[in-house]
């Protein structure tokens, strides 16, 4: 039997994305990183930063996921801790 996905963890507000992230990653790949980090698979991250965003999901704190384009373009996704925006954004556009 297929498990259903996981449901979304929080909101994500206002979707941005920066120049950089637009140029260098695909719409797929931007989407896919968007409901992986809704869903709490926040990627590339180390164990303490994992366990640094379960404590920020319940506490109401910034959220930070990291992931891969295909290209091998690593990517972050920022929730902030209002939930009032998320931006996919390059490393070096932070």
């Amino acid at each position: 039997m297929e498990r259903a996905p996981a449901k979304p963890k929080f909101t994500l507000g206002l979707v941005c994305a920066t120049p950089g992230a637009l140029t260098t990653l695909a719409t797929l790949e931007i989407t896919t990183g968007l409901l992986r980090h809704q869903r709490g698979d926040w990627g590339d991250l180390s164990q303490d930063d994992i366990e640094e965003n379960e404590l920020s999901l319940r506490e109401g704190f910034r959220l930070l996921s990291a992931y891969q384009s295909a290209g091998g373009e690593k990517f972050w996704i920022i929730t902030e801790a209002d939930r009032s925006a998320t931006t996919v954004l390059l490393p070096s556009e932070y």
